[in-house]
């Protein structure tokens, strides 16, 4: 993912600013499995929601979700 930072931005603007910024190149690979996403922190969620809604899209069967923090 590529873009502005998203640690001045309030819960609409994160969400704008990372929505439709993840693609899955070959989602056969990750068709039918179990997605462990990864975060150091979570703020608004916007970006795991992004990157989780590509990788459902993409044929992925479930999601969760790691971290080690929560703002």
């Amino acid at each position: 993912m590529e873009g502005e930072s998203q640690t001045r931005k309030n819960r609409l603007y994160r969400w704008l600013n990372v929505k439709d910024s993840f693609k899955v190149f070959r989602p056969e690979l990750i068709c039918g499995k179990h997605i462990l996403l990864v975060d150091d922190v979570i703020t608004s969620g916007s970006t795991l929601e992004s990157c989780g809604k590509a990788l459902l899209d993409s044929g992925a069967a479930r999601i969760s979700v790691a971290t080690i923090a929560t703002a």
